[in-house]
């Protein structure tokens, strides 16, 4: 089926701004799309409930995965996609994204662990992202996640990422801050790493803030201000994969809603900026 195209600037949406965003009447500064994990939403009821329809009546909406555990060996929770579909259904959601990783095996320990790099690993991840795709029926998105550890490295994590998405058949949802954060960790040339990428399976990007524990070692936080080096690299993927849909993450350390409005509004700038 054809995919719709997502354009513009996003934002994580959060119960706790949700009613003061949803009142602003200055249009243009609003994002044009937003993002919500469903595990955060799904059977709830009340006044949420109502709201977050109310958003997916008025703007796009995208949802990124919190707990399918990709990577994981546990069998895929049948039910919970069968609820997953519902959802995307009743608010139109426009992509669907998980990450490329595994989140526990007997229960959730609610972390994103890594895959190792190996055949045997890209062959499960596909064959479980094509169980989800057959049951939800549409393509999904996979995301690439920082790490801080490589339990087993056949391939880089590049050439690992290309091969996941290659047997599945499925999109990227492109993270440019994991990008950066890895090439510190790991020590590899991010604009590299993005020039390499398909555009072709591109939906959308994510970009965020991350902690400088050490000058060789970044903590992927989503709570902090993006710095200047990922908004380089954002540029960077602007131009040689042409302008996508970006969203802002902000998890921690919320500032008020005008300052992550503001930086939605740089996004814009960026935007705007590589079609000159």
């Amino acid at each position: 089926m054809s995919q719709p195209l997502l354009h513009g600037a996003g934002l994580g949406a959060r119960r706790s701004f949700m009613s003061e965003l949803l009142s602003k009447e200055d249009i243009l500064r609003l994002p044009d799309f937003f993002e919500v994990a469903p595990e955060n939403w799904i059977g709830m009821g009340g006044r949420y409930a109502k709201q977050l329809r109310a958003y997916s009546e008025r703007f796009s909406m995208v949802a990124h995965g919190l707990s399918l555990s990709i990577g994981g060996l546990k069998p895929l929770d049948a039910d919970f996609l069968l609820a997953l579909k519902k959802f995307i259904n009743t608010h139109h959601i426009q992509c669907y994204s998980e990450h490329l990783s595994y989140t526990g095996d007997a229960g959730h320990l609610y972390d994103l662990l890594p895959i190792p790099f190996t055949e045997e690993a890209i062959n499960h991840v596909a064959q479980r992202v094509m169980q989800v795709q057959d049951t939800l029926g549409q393509r999904i998105a996979l995301e690439n996640v920082s790490y801080y550890a490589a339990p087993c490295q056949d391939l880089n994590e590049l050439e690992f990422l290309l091969a996941v998405l290659n047997k599945a058949d499925c999109d990227l949802m492109l993270d440019v801050n994991n990008v950066f954060v890895n090439s510190i960790n790991h020590r590899f040339d991010p604009y590299q790493f993005i020039s390499a990428l398909p555009k072709e399976r591109m939906r959308y990007l994510h970009i965020a803030g991350h902690y400088v524990e050490a000058e060789d070692l970044r903590i992927d936080t989503h709570g902090d201000a993006i710095c200047d080096d990922v908004w380089q690299l954002l540029a960077h993927t602007y131009q040689q994969h042409g302008v996508l849909a970006t969203l802002l993450e902000r998890d921690f350390n919320i500032p008020p809603l005008n300052e992550l409005l503001a930086e939605v509004q740089q996004i814009r700038h960026y935007q705007e900026q590589a079609y000159v």
